[in-house]
């Protein structure tokens, strides 16, 4: 069974597996690269890393206009309720739960999660997607971090990882996180959204084939990727 997995843009990802489609850190509004808005999106899944403005995004109303089940850390599903979205699962660090499209784990990321108002937004995550094309793991933003030795454990198809710097891991640490998790298929994100993290992916992409055993994949925006 396919599963297609299209950039759309920072951290905004949509991933279509098992008849479901499922949306990443949907931020689109205020996005300055982003090429649809939250009015053109569908999901019936959502998925949130953390709390920040650029990965909750547009969750609320797309969550509100579509009716998708949006899956985050308890505290952020606690927050998310109380903006009026009514379908919400709540899980936490190291638990998984089997969904119809596939299982979820979340994992731990090394960042913070202050939601947009100044609530607590708990602790940042990863997010490990168990699809039947296979293993996908969304790093979210995020330092390098030992144990991502122990997610790569998890035979993972594709990483989807941050290389922009500043704010998350720059190159060098994600060629060492790609070394740890030994995807066959690596993705880049959270770059070139503004200067501040501007990279050359390019030199980046030839570092991953010289130096990882993983296959880098840069996607142009609205891109996408098929297992």
């Amino acid at each position: 069974m396919t599963t297609r997995i299209t950039w759309l843009g920072h951290s905004a990802f949509q991933v279509e597996t098992s008849g479901k489609s499922i949306l990443i850190d949907p931020f689109f509004e205020g996005n300055p690269v982003a090429q649809v808005s939250a009015d053109d999106v569908n999901a019936d899944v959502i998925i949130v890393t953390h709390g920040h403005g650029d990965h909750v995004g547009d969750t609320v109303a797309i969550a509100k206009r579509t009716g998708a089940l949006v899956i985050s850390n308890f505290e952020i599903v606690t927050w998310l309720h109380n903006q009026g979205v009514e379908h919400a699962h709540p899980m936490h660090i190291g638990g998984s739960h089997a969904f119809d499209f596939g299982t979820v784990k979340l994992t731990i990321a090394h960042h913070g999660s202050s939601l947009p108002d100044g609530s607590d937004g708990g602790n940042p995550t990863g997010v490990i997607l168990k699809t039947a094309g296979g293993n996908l793991y969304f790093a979210g933003d995020t330092g390098l971090f030992g144990d991502m030795k122990l997610i790569g454990e998890e035979n993972l198809a594709v990483a989807v990882i941050p290389v922009g710097d500043n704010f998350t891991m720059g190159p060098d640490d994600s060629i060492r996180a790609t070394q740890f998790l030994q995807p066959k298929t690596v993705i880049p994100c959270h770059f070139d959204t503004w200067p501040l993290i501007e990279q050359d992916v390019d030199d980046w992409s030839r570092r991953i084939a010289a130096e990882t055993t993983a296959r880098p994949t840069v996607l142009q925006i609205g891109e996408c990727f098929e297992l």
